[in-house]
């Protein structure tokens, strides 16, 4: 369904004449109306349900983006640190591979934060932390905001 609907996005664009992304974004959002309203098969709301789930986690991710540069900016540009830095064990309801590998990855790609280690059985993710604080409230953070928007995409 993703092809179809970028397949479509890109006639949208072509038959518009207007190359740019903000053309290209209406011919994609268009072309998901159309394929919702097209398909009565469950695939296309099952689609159109994850296409939301993933519209979600991008705009989850890049506000926690924002808030973790501007607080890492404040801490560098500050007299005085409030860094607490450490290791933490973050238990995962993660199991495949790609779960656990996009999981790793957001963290790591989030400034004051650095995936270390999966456990064996991958059941438990090691984290650095530059700004720890309370671990139970940073580990409630992970599990309950990109954890579960990541789970609820892929699953």
């Amino acid at each position: 369904m993703f092809v179809i609907n970028l397949f479509l996005a890109v006639v949208w664009v072509g038959l518009t004449g207007e190359f740019s992304h903000a053309n290209f974004l209406v011919g994609f959002l268009l072309s998901a109306l159309v394929i919702r309203i097209v398909t009565p098969v469950a695939g296309a709301r099952h689609y159109a349900v994850k296409l939301w789930y993933g519209a979600e986690l991008v705009g989850y991710f890049l506000w926690q983006l924002l808030l973790a540069n501007l607080r890492v900016a404040y801490d560098v540009l500050t007299p005085t640190h409030r860094m607490s830095p450490g290791v933490i064990a973050v238990p995962l309801d993660a199991r495949t591979d790609l779960e656990i590998t996009l999981l790793a990855n957001l963290i790591t790609i989030t400034p004051g934060s650095l995936s270390l280690d999966v456990s064996d059985d991958r059941s438990v993710l090691y984290l650095h932390v530059m700004h720890l604080g309370d671990i139970a409230e940073y580990r409630r953070q992970i599990k309950q905001g990109l954890e579960a928007r990541i789970l609820r995409l892929l699953r």
